[in-house]
């Protein structure tokens, strides 16, 4: 039951973290860019890109990688034009009403600060030690989860930066209630 409460005060501190980071500092929209011509783009999407996925730009069908004049035609149309990654999700109803995300994201920000707390509870570890462990969990999910996207997808330096600040000043913060929680007397 500790390591629950634990838990429940690190998703607490995460949340209000991310609200901090995206709502009240830059953090969470670095390397994000207006479009020159969003119109264009939209429209160009709305034809171009007709399913929900992931589009990477220039493409190249995996199954002919193996053919060399495919190959080749692909490299050169990738050194002549931007590498582009993109998202493309349904038309969203209501695209104020965040409430679904929301929910989402402390259900995501509860079961990572679960993992936090269980683990530093089976530590024999004191309080700036679990702090410590809370914030590596937190340098970890940015290497395993942001690092990739920067190097195979090229995601901008400066959106890599962000993630890291985020990651790791939240997994901080949260660490430092669980880290308390967890180390008072019963």
């Amino acid at each position: 039951m500790r390591y629950v409460i634990a838990a429940l005060l690190g998703a607490v501190v995460i949340f209000l973290w991310g609200f901090v980071a995206h709502m009240l500092l830059p953090i969470g929209e670095m390397g994000m860019r207006k479009p020159a011509n969003e119109d264009a783009v939209l429209q160009a999407a709305a034809t171009a890109l007709p399913q929900q996925g992931i589009y990477l730009l220039p493409h190249i069908d995996p199954e002919k990688m193996g053919d060399k004049a495919t190959v080749d035609a692909w490299e050169a149309k990738a050194g002549q034009n931007r590498f582009v990654f993109v998202a493309v999700g349904p038309t969203i109803a209501h695209p104020t009403d965040m409430s679904g995300n929301l929910t989402k994201q402390f259900i995501g920000s509860y079961l990572a600060a679960l993992i936090v707390a269980i683990v530093l509870a089976a530590t024999s570890w004191g309080f700036g030690t679990r702090v410590l462990g809370s914030l590596g969990f937190g340098v970890f999910g940015w290497l395993t989860n942001t690092v990739p996207l920067w190097n195979w997808y090229r995601f901008p330096d400066d959106f890599n930066v962000g993630g890291l600040i985020e990651q790791g000043v939240g997994w901080l913060f949260a660490g430092i209630v669980i880290a308390w929680w967890l180390g008072r007397r019963r």
